[in-house]
């Protein structure tokens, strides 16, 4: 069995599961505060991974009392290399509406279109995110009433949900004001994004520490 506890981490006597996509998002600021779950990129791999994650932590009495889903977004409008929590998180890619369900409405689960998410730190800015498994630019954006986009978030809220744990979501925005071409229109900013991250999870250590931020 694999031991997941050491993603984990203990900031201000909470327990935060973190949860990134990728090594390239990890950057030195990060890693001098957190060892994030990296679950793969889309939301087949974040799903898959996370309820790995969270079933064996259950299993192993080390359940987490949070999920923070946090790495980089795409957006056409917020601020270039912004950090942004999510106040909200959708499914962009379904779409049952062919048997008059509302599009973004997974048939059958009881979930809406939108979940709100309850918790937030204070001073992050919010924003509204939409997942899906394929990067969006240009003209794709306009289909998409989210502020931002990732590929990974509301998988990780379903697992967090199975198991009955709150989610927080950290994003910084690495795309978006022009069309994507290269991967390196990606990865140019994701540095200023990791320091920029730290920060927002110093901002819920002191919070939770001073009872601010509860679960």
């Amino acid at each position: 069995m694999r031991d997941y506890s050491r993603h984990v981490t203990s900031i201000g006597g909470l327990d935060v599961l973190f949860v990134m996509a990728t090594e390239q998002e990890y950057g030195a600021h990060l890693r001098a505060r957190i060892d994030p779950l990296v679950c793969g990129v889309g939301p087949v791999e974040a799903a898959t991974v996370t309820t790995a994650a969270l079933g064996t932590l259950a299993h192993t009495g080390r359940r987490p009392h949070l999920v923070c889903s946090l790495g980089s977004a795409g957006s056409r409008n917020l601020d270039h290399c912004g950090i942004y929590q999510a106040a909200s998180i959708s499914y962009r890619d379904m779409d049952a509406s062919a048997f008059g369900f509302e599009k973004g409405v997974t048939p059958f689960l009881g979930l809406p279109a939108t979940v709100v998410l309850p918790h937030r730190i204070e001073g992050v800015a919010a924003a509204s995110l939409a997942t899906g498994a394929s990067v969006v630019s240009g003209a794709a954006y306009d289909s998409i009433t989210a502020d931002m986009v990732d590929m990974e978030s509301f998988a990780v809220l379903r697992a967090a949900q199975l198991f009955g744990i709150p989610l927080v979501g950290l994003r910084g925005i690495s795309d978006g004001r022009t069309d994507v071409a290269t991967l390196e229109d990606w990865t140019e900013y994701l540095a200023i994004i990791d320091e920029k991250l730290a920060m927002a999870i110093d901002l819920l250590a002191a919070q939770a520490s001073h009872g601010t931020f509860t679960v």
